[in-house]
């Protein structure tokens, strides 16, 4: 952010990876950080996360949320951010993924309520 800001013009930039992952693939990991495994059940707006473990469900899909005609291949190009600021990802999906996690069960750990 703080790159975009030394612009003299305003301009939009990109700031993605170029990786390609599915919410789901987010979930799984997300899940799997904490030891538990999520089992899928179901089918598009009826469809359950489960976790294997516990057999307790985790994941539901909101339908305010839910969009059955989106596109199901979305990627970020960052090659603008990349060639006008120099600037490129540092930080590898299953890092995120953990920071994420990790930031959320420490909240918890401090607000259970939260």
């Amino acid at each position: 952010m703080w790159l975009m800001l030394q612009n003299e013009e305003p301009e939009d930039f990109v700031i993605a990876t170029g990786e390609v992952h599915s919410v789901r693939e987010f979930v799984e990991k997300s899940f799997l950080h904490v030891g538990k495994t999520i089992v899928w059940e179901g089918e598009n707006e009826n469809e359950v996360g489960r976790c294997k473990e516990t057999g307790k469900v985790h994941v539901t899909v909101d339908l305010k949320y839910y969009r059955p005609t989106e596109v199901d291949f979305l990627q970020g190009d960052c090659s603008k951010a990349k060639q006008k600021l120099n600037w490129k990802p540092r930080v590898a999906f299953d890092e995120l993924v953990r920071e994420m996690v990790d930031a959320d069960v420490e909240l918890m750990r401090n607000n259970p309520n939260a």
